[in-house]
């Protein structure tokens, strides 16, 4: 049985056209359906919906065999027990600092906050700055409105949400899409059936997506 882990929403809706390309589809409708693991028209094939931010811990650990995670998900985690064989070039965004619209930069330590906190931490490092770093779960544009942070990291798409919100964009630090990602057993035990699978999903994306 080959495992894929996905994550409801966009990655979702953004792959299953790739995968309906390698023949598997899910016999039930994973947006509909509470069922968190969904068979697929392939017997050997089933899908798990998990959270976005745990694709990597069931591929990792073997639950899954492979997986569907945003880059900036896959940076956060720093897995080391993963292949990451190809860009599906879906779900694009940046991952970016960001600011309330002509605000000063502050004076001493910067008051960071983002759910991005290992990201953040090897941003400044780099820099060679002084940050303290706030974890949110959500709604970090709040953080430098109620003076919580002076910036925020996070990915950005449009930009509108931070308009909405008095902030802006400011530092890149990653342009960011969805990867395919392999358990590193999975890819020597299963390795024909798991490259093929690669393969094909690289054409589709080449067809669905090209540069």
């Amino acid at each position: 049985m080959l495992t894929i882990a996905l994550s409801k929403g966009r990655i979702l809706d953004d792959t299953l056209p790739l995968l309906a390309a390698a023949g598997i589809v899910p016999t039930e409708n994973p947006d509909k359906s509470r069922k968190l693991i969904i068979p697929t028209t392939q017997d050997d094939v089933r899908l798990l919906i998990v959270r976005a931010t745990d694709v990597p811990t069931y591929v990792e650990h073997g639950a899954a065999d492979l997986g569907v995670a945003g880059k900036d998900v896959l940076l956060e985690y720093g897995g080391q027990g993963l292949y990451e064989p190809l860009d599906l070039r879906i779900a694009r965004c940046k991952l970016m600092t960001a600011g309330a619209v002509g605000a000063p930069e502050p004076k001493g330590r910067l008051r960071v906050a983002t759910k991005f906190v290992n990201v953040a931490k090897r941003y400044y490092a780099e820099q060679g700055r002084q940050v303290d770093i706030i974890k949110l779960y959500g709604s970090m544009e709040l953080g430098p409105l109620v003076g919580l942070s002076d910036k925020i990291i996070d990915v950005v798409d449009t930009g509108n949400t931070l308009k909405a919100n008095g902030l802006e964009a400011q530092e890149l630090i990653a342009h960011i899409s969805s990867r395919l990602i392999v358990n590193k057993a999975s890819m020597k035990m299963q390795h024909g059936r798991v490259q093929a699978l690669i393969d094909t999903l690289r054409e589709a994306v080449e067809t669905h997506h090209p540069h």
